[in-house]
C-alpha cells in the first residue's frame, strides 16, 4: 500500500503558533527580569546605608514615638484596670462576678473586625479619627477582656490563705491586695503587659482604618507605605521591619528573668 505523502506546508500554522507562544514567554521573562526588586544600596557586602536613609529620608522617627505613645498608655491603662477586675473575678463568687465573667467571655470571642466600622462612625462624630488618642481607647478596649482573664488565671495561683494572714494582721481588702497579692504577681503582670504591648505595636488593622495623616501614622501603617504599585525599596522596607522588631525583643529579653513563681513558694514556708 502506497503511504500519503504529508504536504510540510500543512504543519506552518502549527509552527507558528508555536513561534508565537515562544516569543510571548520570551516577553514574560523579560518583563519579570525588569522588575527586579530594588534595594536602595549599591553596597555589595554589609552595610548600614538603608538605616540611615531610613531615618533621615522618611518619618520614621514619627511613627516610632507614635507606635511607643499609643502602645505604653494602651499597656498602662491595661494593666492598671486589669489587675483589680481579674482580682474580683478570681475572689468574688456571686451572680454578678458569674455574669461579668461571661460578659468577658463572649467580648473576648468576637473579633475586633466586627466593631472596627461601627467605632469608626462613632469616633468621627467625636473627632477621634485619624486621632492618637482614638486609637488607644480602641486597643485597651480590645486587649481588656484577655488582659482581665490572664490576671484572674495568676491571681487563682496565689493562695488565698496569704490573704487571710495579712487581714488577720489588720490589713483591709485593698492593702492585701496591694501588698500581698500584687507583690506575689510580677509573673502575671508582666505577661499581660507584653501580650498588651505585642497586641498594640503589632495592629494594622485598626490604625489603617482610624489614622489618615503620615504624621499620625503608626510604625505598621509607615512601613506599609513604601510599597509602591511600581516600585519596592526592599532596602528601606527591611531596615524599617528590623526597627520595628527591636523594642518586642529588647522588652522580652529584659523581663524574661523575671518570669519566676519563686516568690510564691518562699512565701508559703512554714505553713
Amino acid at each position: 500500500m502506497q503511504l500519503q505523502q504529508i504536504d510540510p506546508i500543512g504543519f506552518q500554522p502549527a509552527q507558528s503558533g508555536f513561534r508565537r507562544a515562544d516569543q510571548g514567554f520570551r516577553r514574560k521573562i523579560l518583563r519579570d527580569l525588569s522588575l527586579t526588586p530594588s534595594l536602595g544600596s549599591t553596597a555589595t557586602g554589609f552595610t548600614t546605608e538603608n538605616y540611615g536613609k531610613a531615618f533621615t529620608e522618611t518619618g520614621v522617627l514619627t511613627w516610632l514615638t507614635n507606635s511607643l505613645t499609643v502602645t505604653l498608655a494602651t499597656v498602662v491603662v491595661a494593666v492598671v484596670v486589669a489587675a483589680p477586675a481579674g482580682y474580683v473575678l478570681s475572689r468574688g463568687r456571686n451572680r454578678f462576678v458569674s455574669g461579668y465573667s461571661l460578659v468577658l467571655f463572649i467580648v473576648q470571642s468576637l473579633p475586633v473586625v466586627t466593631a472596627v466600622i461601627p467605632l469608626f462612625i462613632l469616633f468621627a462624630q467625636f473627632g477621634l479619627v485619624d486621632n492618637l488618642f482614638g486609637v488607644t481607647i480602641v486597643y485597651v478596649g480590645s486587649t481588656l477582656s484577655v488582659a482581665t482573664w490572664m490576671m484572674a488565671a495568676y491571681f487563682d495561683s496565689i493562695p488565698i490563705t496569704l490573704e487571710e494572714a495579712a487581714w488577720i494582721d489588720g490589713a483591709s481588702v485593698f492593702g492585701s491586695f496591694t501588698r500581698v497579692v500584687l507583690r506575689n504577681s510580677l509573673p502575671g503582670i508582666l505577661s499581660t503587659a507584653i501580650f498588651s504591648f505585642l497586641l498594640a505595636w503589632n495592629d494594622y488593622l485598626v490604625a489603617v482604618v482610624f489614622l489618615r495623616s503620615d504624621q499620625n501614622y503608626t510604625l505598621p501603617i509607615g512601613l506599609q507605605s513604601f510599597f509602591q504599585q511600581n516600585q519596592t525599596n526592599w532596602g528601606l522596607v527591611m531596615a524599617v521591619a528590623v526597627i520595628m522588631m527591636l523594642p518586642p525583643v529588647i522588652i522580652f529579653s529584659v523581663l524574661n528573668r523575671y518570669f519566676s513563681v519563686g516568690g510564691i513558694g518562699g512565701s508559703l514556708a512554714g505553713r
